[in-house]
């Protein structure tokens, strides 16, 4: 089996932080992988995107146009540059966070409505799975960290979770954050039983 994801975001949300998870637990699994960071303004608020390839028949570490299988959008006007990379029956993640950048703060830009974003993303032939940010558990030791909680679910609502194992990936978590571990642990599962 194979699978293309296309990661999409801006800075500071942890979009390459899911890219190297899922890097990390395929590679424990022996499935082959490939990922190609993007980044643009180096700072918080600035695009970033990472292409994934895993599986034995995945060449070269790009996506091409509607060759994604998965695209996880971590931000809600960010998501309609994922549009030209979701294949038609793939599966669209969308954490629907609002990030204004500055156009829209000074009033010269407008934002895009929600539901123009979920409209596209149907348009596209995916299928959508929307999160929304007070779907996120609440943790005794801080906020749990949207980027897990994302992954969790991606692997419990997309075929993500017939690549890769989700212990594997909980393990893969757990490691990258021991003194975290509890809470990243907690939110990755949380993600995963979202209904």
């Amino acid at each position: 089996m194979s699978m293309d994801i296309v990661l999409i975001g801006v800075g500071g949300q942890g979009i390459l932080t899911i890219g190297d998870l899922l890097t990390r637990a395929a590679l424990k699994a022996g499935v082959p992988a490939s990922f190609c960071p993007t980044k643009g303004m180096a700072q918080r608020g600035g695009f970033v995107k990472a292409e994934m390839r895993l599986g034995e028949s995945s060449v070269g570490p790009r996506v091409g146009r509607a060759g994604a299988d998965l695209v996880i959008a971590m931000e809600l006007s960010e998501a309609l540059k994922g549009l030209e990379y979701v294949k038609p029956g793939g599966t669209f993640l969308l954490y629907a966070h609002v990030w204004r950048p500055t156009g829209v703060q000074l009033g010269r830009d407008k934002y895009p409505k929600f539901d123009a974003v979920l409209e596209a993303i149907r348009a596209a032939g995916a299928t959508p799975v929307v999160v929304q940010p007070s779907d996120l558990p609440t943790l005794e030791d801080g906020s749990a960290a949207p980027n897990v909680f994302l992954l969790g679910t991606a692997l419990a609502k997309s075929p993500l979770g017939e690549e890769l194992d989700a212990a594997l990936v909980e393990e893969t978590i757990a490691q990258r954050w021991p003194k975290r571990s509890d809470s990243n642990v907690k939110t990755f599962v949380a993600g995963g039983q979202l209904a």
